[in-house]
């Protein structure tokens, strides 16, 4: 499979002691992708930045990852927001797939009209899907139900645990792809038949 480059979002950390600003990114990203037959492009959490950069380098699609709670809910860093929301109008407008992972589905649903809701037990925890599929768990906030053009492909308890798009391609997943040892080939399975073809094909 010829590797294709893809943009990948990355947390927001705190000034060092020095006052630097940096971004973090979960090097098990790297592997996983690789598996994948993808190239991670980290993006800046810049908006106007992120999106150049996304532009001149035509990369394939975004995967928006976890980490944080967004500023709407407590979160620490709206500028993450704002870089992401900046990248998710890019990718629709551009027609190139979008896959939010955690904190990044959460940006799905509340970029849609969904509300997000403290949930109990999802944190460093493992759960049986609907699908009766074993999967990670690490998230404190999600939904109940997703509101039209997305659609629900997998819940918990009542939880949202995955969905995608009626007429984009656009899926959100709850649990961390790169966290799981060794890689679940249903994971990379569901990132290349998202990223795998032309842009605008699904």
């Amino acid at each position: 499979m010829t590797p294709v480059a893809v943009g990948i979002t990355q947390r927001s950390l705190p000034p060092t002691e020095f006052g630097e600003r940096r971004y973090g990114l979960d090097s098990r990203w790297f592997r996983f992708l690789a598996a994948c037959g993808l190239v991670p492009v980290p993006l800046p959490n810049l908006a106007g930045v992120a999106v150049h950069t996304a532009e001149a380098l035509d990369l394939r699609g975004l995967i928006l990852t976890g980490g944080d709670d967004l500023a709407r809910y407590g979160g620490p860093t709206p500028e993450r927001d704002e870089a992401e929301l900046a990248l998710l109008g890019w990718a629709r407008a551009a027609r190139r797939p979008v896959l939010g992972v955690c904190r990044g589905a959460q940006l799905l649903l509340d970029a849609h009209g969904s509300a997000l809701e403290p949930v109990d037990g999802h944190v460093a925890a493992r759960h049986v899907l609907s699908s009766g599929r074993s999967v990670n768990s690490y998230h404190r906030y999600a939904a109940l139900s997703a509101p039209s053009p997305l659609r629900v492909t997998a819940t918990c308890g009542g939880v949202v645990e995955a969905f995608d798009h009626e007429h984009a391609a656009i899926t959100g997943i709850m649990w961390h792809p790169e966290r799981e040892e060794p890689a679940a080939p249903e994971d990379i399975r569901l990132v290349r038949e998202l990223f795998g073809g032309p842009p605008c094909a699904r």
